[in-house]
């Protein structure tokens, strides 16, 4: 993919980021994962998503894609610092989600990137170097559109953070993927995410780091 493909914009600051992480969750009691004690995914925690196959972890920022669907970009970057690879997790339509709230597997989510306030989206267009179907960021201030809308696959009851799962796309049921294609500048060594539609090891996600919003007592 050559220069032409995105548009850059300023960046803000890095610790403006952070703080906006935080504030975000701060009407909520959370856990940092270092002090955590259960081992499941709560509504409103806001966490990074490791591909297990490719060892990246999902990611957007405010560069649009150059072709497609001309909207916000969704890559997948090795860095586990970069602070714009934060997902809040959200109910999905017509499917609310309590924070604090264990997410129960089969459950349809949204996630919301925290830094940009759009949701993980997916739609019927070509995905810039796979020709798979595209992954952009969607909507204004988290709210969006079917699209937006995602099924947690797992084994259990609930989704685990020690357990690989998979987002299954629940308008076109294909699979949240990193296929292992390389972008160039301006966005040099980050790696290409699409749907797929066949389940693999491309389409495991494990949850990293984060701030994690404690059980509420009705769990």
């Amino acid at each position: 993919m050559g220069d032409q493909d995105f548009r850059p914009i300023s960046l803000l600051p890095k610790y403006a980021k952070l703080l906006r992480i935080v504030f975000a969750l701060a009407s909520v009691p959370f856990s940092l994962c270092s002090d955590f004690d259960y081992d499941y995914v709560t509504c409103g925690s806001a966490v990074k998503l490791l591909s297990t196959r490719h060892n990246v972890r999902l990611h957007s920022h405010d560069i649009k894609y150059g072709s497609g669907s001309g909207q916000q970009s969704v890559t997948a970057v090795g860095d586990a610092m970069d602070q714009n690879s934060y997902w809040q997790v959200r109910g999905g339509d017509n499917e609310p989600c309590m924070r604090g709230t264990p997410v129960k597997c089969d459950s349809t989510i949204q996630l919301m990137h925290v830094s940009t306030r759009k949701n993980l989206h997916s739609h019927h267009f070509q995905s810039p170097l796979s020709n798979n179907q595209e992954v952009s960021c969607f909507g204004e201030d988290g709210v969006g559109d079917a699209g937006d809308n995602w099924v947690v696959v797992c084994n259990t009851k609930v989704w685990k953070r020690n357990e690989a799962i998979r987002f299954k796309h629940a308008v076109t049921g294909k699979f949240l993927t990193v296929t292992g294609d390389v972008y160039g500048r301006p966005i040099h060594g980050q790696k290409e995410v699409c749907a797929h539609a066949t389940a693999s090891n491309n389409n495991n996600w494990k949850t990293m780091e984060g701030i994690y919003v404690k059980p509420n007592e009705a769990s």
